[in-house]
């Protein structure tokens, strides 16, 4: 599977972005779809996933409310709907497609690229 996420740039605070996740290779029509992000200096952290049955969603506490994760199978896509954005959000964001283990633990199985978002104030 080689995932390509896209739809990064340059905005201000307050507005929006899409991220895109691009799959191919294979369906990921199985996988958890999941967005992480890494800011300089950062460890990479977890910002959202779904289900492959799209049903069930989990939000990292500091984007709740604000991002919505969705997934089209049938496009083999996944995206990452980003509004009311905060300077803090600044981080390049990466999708993967892994599973959740029986104690809800997210793994990644494989891992796109990243794309940048930078978010002024």
């Amino acid at each position: 599977v080689q995932l390509q996420a896209s739809g990064g740039g340059l905005v201000q605070a307050g507005g929006s972005l899409r991220l895109s996740c691009a799959a191919s290779g294979r369906t990921v029509s199985g996988y958890a779809m999941a967005w992480f992000r890494q800011a300089p200096g950062n460890e990479r952290d977890f910002v959202a996933a779904i289900r492959a049955n799209a049903a069930i969603t989990f939000y990292a506490d500091s984007v709740k409310g604000r991002f919505t994760i969705s997934r089209d199978n049938s496009k083999n896509m996944a995206y990452l709907q980003m509004n009311s954005l905060k300077p803090e959000d600044t981080a390049v964001y990466y999708c993967a497609a892994g599973y959740y283990s029986t104690t809800n633990e997210y793994t990644a199985n494989y891992w796109g690229q990243g794309t940048q978002v930078t978010v002024s104030s």
